[in-house]
């Protein structure tokens, strides 16, 4: 599945680890989300920018899309630079859930 027909869905409660993506099959899913990682279970992604308020209205716009979505990220972020962190907990590893919200993201920033 694309990033952009990843961005087009809606998260949906994801139980058991039968809805784990891991291996071969979370590699070919990451390679059409620019530059987001897997890492311990986990994918992540850093951002970059040019300065206080971009970073704080980007996180900003995360944590809506988090809400509207029920699907909340650990994001760390400091002067210019935000990371963010998605795993599903309820599947002890990366859910569809984690691919669709990492694109929603990327979309969101090529539409800035």
């Amino acid at each position: 599945m694309t990033a952009q027909e990843l961005a087009q869905q809606h998260c949906t409660p994801q139980k058991g680890a039968h809805r784990r993506i891991e291996g071969e099959a979370l590699a070919a899913a990451l390679k059409d989300l620019r530059g987001w990682i897997e890492t311990d279970k986990h994918i992540a992604k850093d951002f970059q920018f040019t300065d206080y308020e971009q970073t704080v209205a980007f996180v900003n716009q995360v944590a809506a899309l988090a809400a509207a979505e029920d699907h909340h990220p650990d994001i760390m972020f400091g002067a210019n630079r935000v990371r963010v962190v998605f795993t599903t907990h309820s599947v002890r590893g990366v859910s569809l859930n984690d691919l669709i919200c990492a694109a929603r993201i990327e979309a969101m920033r090529d539409a800035a």
